[in-house]
């Protein structure tokens, strides 16, 4: 059985506001002795007058990887590419 292990590799930021302009991800599939993984990364434009605005310093990895997923990145489908 793989197990997916998703990650925030870095975050770019404004440093004006703390908005976060960049998320690089990466995704670790690993089965018995087997290992593959993907990098990549997924643009944002935040704005700080959003009700759903978290700045970097509170926001957690979970939440940038929603907005990931939200935001284009297929997570079955890159997944299935690593099995």
């Amino acid at each position: 059985m793989t197990t997916n292990t998703w990650t925030i590799a870095q975050c770019d930021r404004e440093l004006s506001d703390g908005g976060i302009t960049t998320a690089h991800w990466r995704v670790t599939a690993v089965d018995g002795e087997y290992t593959a993984s993907s990098y990549g990364t997924c643009g944002f434009t935040p704005d700080p007058e959003s009700g759903e605005y978290t700045p970097y310093d509170s926001v957690t990895e979970a939440e940038v990887l929603g907005w990931c997923w939200a935001n284009g990145v297929d997570q079955e489908a890159i997944e299935a590419s690593l099995q």
